[in-house]
């Protein structure tokens, strides 16, 4: 039978190229997932993650083989890698995003001891995709996602595809393509079965539970061989995969010997229930017209380059739908964690998923390693309810027909469930792919000279802005990103507009600010909010909760000329009223003239000037109405005075597995709680119990806030960590390593 055995702990890491003459006591003992070296949040240069690297891990089998092969699957390295067992080179890979297997079994020592090591590439290499031109964007080095061994008969189960056909009808069809490999000896005849189950959160946990068995069918494979075979049956009224309800299925394929007496393989694969179409006057899930609004994301964090652990790529998502209101990601621009498309799944965040590359096409051998990434990323990721689209082609690239043709069409071979997409920032381009997707700059919304049309990027670059710029400035670039979501939501024949981007990120010194971050964000590289990101939250259905968020740090000098006029609120209220103090100004509702398009439109009051000099400037308090009722109230202090330090764990509790981590956030703030983006303190840290910090301690804060991480360690116990800056009592917050 089957097993999976999680391989990431007790590696060793020496960041050289080092032979086996170089003893263990060279190496640090690490966690998977590792970066290869640990940075400051900016003012670094790309250069020192490129290097070549070696990783060791010495292991004993954890259970007996018997019979079974074993391989170590890999979900990715960055970007090169050769690996050896026992002194035996056992397979080599080039690309960081996609995953990849080495069979060890022939040279497995059963047992003793094995030595498995890994010499990693983290150069910007010209032959491997996203690299030969400029990129903007990092590949920070190490192997930054999971690793494990996987014990599997001769004759085993490899890839499994479940799809639903005619979701919209009384009895939906299941169709299970189930690929089978041989790799004993001779002719081998089996069994294939599949039970489909509905699952259901019991106690937090998605457990199976109406389950139904499919009719199976014989394979017969010759030694040395593989072939794919479809079991199929009906699911009555089947529970839809939707949005607001991310109703998941799980299959559990079987496969037995001729009689069906010995359970040979059993894999278990997650899908839905769900039609998703782009058609030429929109997008339609499950026969639903929806608008699409969305954000870009970089797989990126500060400090630790690409290497998140389940939590952090979970929190993503969940920051993406919850925090800022969208209901698609794109993951540009490559495959992105499983860790966070199962929590796109869970959750009901419609991706758009697409493959490594950013402008340039390299030669055959670079085109051939695209196209194993197409192949990778589709069979990895086409059980995922929440993908709608595959993106087949380079990211902003001229055209190429031969080479988009071949995308597409293995595209199709492989997921002919799903349309493809083709992200370019030009319109007279040759449309080969179902989805004509476009980057459009304009600071509008180009008309489409082909349909469908998907804005897959606006804004980013055209008006980069930083959380501690003038005030002016971080609404005007909240105000495009309202201006073109409106512009897009009223226009039939684009299915939608998917902004760049979600967060702040590094980049090379050929892009960006002077500290080498690109400040493109709604949120800034800790993913924490600008103006724009209230934007987005405020388009959030009240029922879900009720936002509220004045764009202004409410001060005297701010704006050119001075005042707060307009004041801008984004907020999915009917209605708001303002406040100076004790004295009311008045009721208002948003700016449908302006935002007709919106489902809640930003409210933009005028007339505020009148406060500035014989009025005593005082306190803003806004109080926000659902079908006349008063459901949240706002208020910022005019003063401005730092009156705390806020520190605040996004999670209450971490797993003592070497790898866990949680945000910590610190901020400056005035007596509400509002962040101070002009405050540039010195906060330092003290760390008590089994856990480390990630980050720059004592850290200079720009922008009123900033994160670092807590790392669990392998003892469970009471962390606690004390923030200090002067002038302000200190904060302190504790957190569980169980």
């Amino acid at each position: 039978m089957r097993t999976l055995a999680p391989f990431n702990d007790d590696w060793l890491f020496c960041p050289g190229d080092v032979d086996a003459r170089t003893p263990d006591s060279s190496f640090q003992v690490v966690t998977l997932p590792h970066t290869n070296i640990v940075l400051p949040h900016h003012n670094f240069d790309n250069a020192e993650y490129q290097f070549i690297s070696t990783y060791r891990k010495r292991f004993r089998l954890p259970e007996a083989r018997d019979g079974r092969r074993v391989y170590v699957d890999f979900d990715g390295a960055m970007i090169a890698c050769e690996v050896f067992l026992n002194g035996q080179k056992v397979g080599e890979n080039e690309g960081g995003y996609t995953p990849f297997s080495f069979d060890l079994t022939d040279h497995l020592n059963e047992n003793g001891d094995n030595l498995l090591v890994v010499r990693l590439d983290s150069t910007e290499r010209p032959d491997i995709p996203p690299y030969g031109g400029v990129v903007d964007y990092l590949t920070f080095g190490g192997i930054y996602r999971d690793v494990r061994l996987r014990y599997v008969e001769p004759v085993h189960i490899d890839k499994v595809f479940a799809r639903a056909k005619d979701t919209l009808t009384e009895n939906a069809v299941v169709e299970i393509d189930v690929t089978v490999k041989n790799q004993s000896a001779g002719l081998q005849k089996v069994w294939v079965w599949a039970v489909v189950s509905e699952l259901v959160k019991f106690r937090g946990e998605l457990t199976p539970a109406t389950s139904r068995l499919f009719d199976g069918q014989v394979v017969e494979l010759e030694a040395g061989s593989e072939q794919t075979i479809t079991v199929s049956g009906l699911w009555e009224e089947p529970q839809l995969w939707t949005p607001e309800h991310p109703n998941l299925y799980e299959v559990e394929v079987r496969l037995t010997n001729q009689d069906s007496s010995q359970r040979m393989d059993t894999i278990f694969e997650k899908f839905g229930f769900r039609e998703a179409v782009f058609r030429d006057d929109g997008f339609y899930l499950n026969g639903e017209k929806i608008k699409l609004r969305g954000l870009n994301r970089h797989q990126t964090y500060p400090y630790i380059g690409a290497a998140a652990p389940a939590r952090l790529q979970r929190k993503d998502a969940d920051i993406i739908k919850y925090e800022l209101g969208c209901n698609i990601v794109r993951t540009s621009h490559y495959p992105q964690s499983p860790h966070f498309l199962d929590r796109c799944d869970e959750i009901g965040l419609l991706v758009f998923e697409e493959i490594p590359g950013w402008q340039h096409i390299g030669d055959q051998d670079w085109q051939g390693i695209s196209l194993r990434d197409v192949r990778a990323m589709i069979e990895r990721d086409r059980n995922h309810p929440s993908i709608v689209l595959w993106g087949v082609r380079i990211n902003e690239s001229m055209d190429n027909e031969a080479f988009y043709t071949a995308t597409n069409a293995l595209a199709h071979k492989l997921d002919p469930t799903r349309q493809t997409g083709g992200v370019r920032y030009f319109q007279s381009s040759q449309f080969l792919e179902d989805v004509f997707t476009f980057n459009d700059f304009s600071n509008s919304v180009q008309e489409p000279e082909h349909t469908p049309h998907l804005v897959t990027e606006f804004n980013g670059h055209m008006f980069p802005t930083k959380s501690w710029d003038q005030e002016e400035r971080q609404l005007e670039h909240a105000l495009r990103h309202a201006r073109i979501q409106d512009k897009a939501a009223g226009m039939d024949n684009v299915t939608g507009a998917i902004g760049w981007c979600a967060f702040d990120y590094n980049t090379h010194r050929e892009f960006g600010s002077g500290d080498r971050i690109c400040y493109h964000g709604v949120s800034d590289i800790f993913r924490l909010p600008k103006f724009a990101a209230y934007f987005y939250e405020s388009q959030l259905d009240p029922a879900v909760r009720p936002v509220l968020r004045p764009a202004t740090f409410w001060t005297m000098g701010d704006r050119s000329e001075g005042g707060v006029n307009p004041l801008v609120i984004f907020s999915n209220c009917d209605e708001v009223e303002v406040f100076f103090g004790d004295e009311r100004f008045g009721r208002f509702q948003p700016d449908r003239q302006e935002f007709p398009h919106l489902p809640h439109p930003p409210f933009q009051i005028w007339g505020l000037n009148l406060l500035w000099g014989g009025h005593k400037f005082d306190d803003l308090r806004v109080v926000g109405y659902v079908n006349g009722q008063a459901v949240i109230e706002q208020q910022i202090e005019a003063d401005g005075v730092p009156r705390a330090l806020v520190l605040e764990a996004d999670d209450a509790e971490l797993n003592a597995d070497g790898a866990d981590m949680t945000r910590l956030v610190f901020k400056i703030v005035d007596k509400y709680g509002n962040r101070l983006p002009y405050t540039n303190q010195v906060v330092s840290f003290e760390i008590e119990g089994p856990a480390e910090l990630i980050g720059e301690n004592p850290f200079a804060l720009m922008g009123g806030q900033a994160a670092l991480y807590v790392k669990a360690g392998r003892e469970p116990g009471a962390v606690t960590v004390r923030a200090t800056t002067p002038r302000l009592e200190a904060a302190s917050v504790t957190i569980n390593v169980k």
